[in-house]
Order: structure tokens, then sequence, then C-alpha cells
């Protein structure tokens, strides 16, 4: 079996690095090699640190010459009186859209013939309803001799009371279109 010596041995390597040159010049290579990474290290970090400073230098001064910092606060500011705006605007609002709903908002309007001896659209429907549906659905029967007006209360877009083809049609173009 062969047994190999290992130049790793502390003071077989230092032997060896000393034949080839003074220990003190080794560790002034080291040393000098260590400082010329760290210049390197160093320098690289500096113009880093320059880039940064140039875009921040940038960034601070992107608008006419105002600091950012300034200009967030300003807008922070303004966002602040906006949102109690919107909140007083909203209170007000409430109420008032509780009150158009319960208003009459939608109508219409179906003119027919009631009687094939009258001769024109004579009679009609006419609903008047809230946004929820609420409200009134007004008929006339026109003929020759007298005319009727009817008065039917409208719930929710429907009535107690039967209703004519006309009725039943003036209420649902009625409902058709935007709720508040």
């Amino acid at each position: 079996m062969r047994h190999y010596v290992s130049i790793l041995e502390p003071g077989k390597l230092l032997a060896v690095l000393e034949s080839i040159m003074p220990l003190i010049w080794w560790i002034t290579c080291i040393l000098a090699l260590s400082m010329v990474i760290m210049i390197l290290v160093t320098f690289g970090l500096y113009r880093r640190m320059k880039r940064f400073e140039t875009s921040y230098i940038s960034l601070q001064t992107f608008m006419k010459g105002q600091e950012m910092d300034s200009l967030l606060q300003d807008y922070m500011h303004r966002v602040s009186k906006l949102e109690q705006n919107f909140e007083k605007c909203s209170a007000r609002l409430t109420p008032i859209e509780h009150n158009l709903r319960s208003h009459i908002g939608r109508a219409e309007l179906i003119r027919f013939r009631a009687f094939e001896d009258v001769g024109s659209d004579l009679s009609f429907a006419f609903a008047l309803l809230s946004q929820e549906g609420n409200g009134v659905v007004l008929s006339s029967i026109h003929s020759r001799e007298e005319a009727r007006i009817y008065a039917k209360p409208i719930n929710g877009g429907q009535s107690t009371y039967s209703l004519s083809d006309e009725e039943k049609e003036a209420i649902s173009k009625a409902m058709i279109g935007q709720k508040i």
C-alpha cells in the first residue's frame, strides 16, 4: 500500500511557499490583491450610488422643478377634500334618491279604438308609475254618446283590479327603463 504525503500539511506547505518566495511577500501579495478587489467593489458601489442619486434627483424634480414630497402632500390634501365632499354629496343624495323612487317618474300613453263605429283612436290608457312600479293607470273609453274614465291603482306593476290589454301594455311600457 502506498502512502501519499499531502502537500497541504501545514509545515510542508509553508516550506514549499518559502522555497518559491519569502513568506512576507506572499502576505503582501494577498493583502494587495484584497485591497485591489475592495477598491474595485468600492468603485462599483460608488458608481451605483451616483446613478441612484441622479435618478432620485430627477424623480424629485420631474415636474417644473417641484419636489415630489410637496406634490404628494398636495395631492393627498386634495384627495382628502374630495373624500369629504363625496361624503357630503352622498349624504344629500340618499334622501333625494329615496324621494325620487316614490314619485312618478314613468309614464306611458297608449291610444286605441275601443269601438269599430268610432272614427279614430280617441280611447286611451295612461300609466303613471313611480320607479318601484307604484301609481295609477287611467283609462278612457270613448264612444259616440259618451266617454268614461276609469282609474285603477297599481302596486309593483300589478293591480288588484282586472286590467284591459291596453292598460297592461301601458304599464309594461312604463316599467321598461332604468331604475334609480
